[in-house]
């Protein structure tokens, strides 16, 4: 799925962002600007991901001001005779801090926000992204087997 390439990519672009950061103090703002822009990415990537499952396999999509809360809610749930849980209750503990953060890049300006405060969600991006994985991998073997198991 190259939706999930692309959020690799930007775990990769986060981590290379705040090492610049370290390195270039003098342009510490454009490399945090840069690792803030990541970690918004990295959660409207699994978004995408998530409204692409809703919208083709959930009977209903969340609608209304908290939309995207609902959705990855949603994505957290097994919907009985459609499908399993896509997430497990960790990553939608892990992922609700990404959504916090990727509404508030949405509301200020980046260079208002607190590079201890970016680097802190940093630290928890590499373990969240293993963990949301071995989710999606774990939900497209069962779709596959359900597939597989309806077709016998």
């Amino acid at each position: 799925m190259r939706e999930r390439k692309d959020v690799e990519y930007t775990v990769q672009i986060a981590t290379a962002a705040w090492e610049g950061a370290c390195d270039f103090p003098d342009q510490q703002t454009h490399f945090l600007n840069s690792l803030a822009l990541s970690l918004h990415n990295f959660y409207n990537g699994l978004e995408r991901i998530f409204e692409t499952i809703a919208r083709q396999l959930d009977p209903t999509f969340p609608v209304g001001e908290r939309w995207h809360r609902d959705l990855l809610m949603q994505m957290g749930r097994e919907i009985p005779g459609v499908r399993p849980a896509l997430l497990s209750a960790g990553s939608v503990e892990m992922l609700d801090e990404f959504l916090a953060f990727r509404h508030r890049v949405r509301n200020i300006y980046t260079f208002q926000l607190d590079a201890e405060r970016l680097h802190a969600l940093l630290d928890r991006l590499p373990v969240t992204w293993r963990t949301v994985q071995a989710d999606l991998e774990v939900f497209e073997a069962l779709l596959r087997d359900a597939t597989e198991g309806s077709e016998a």
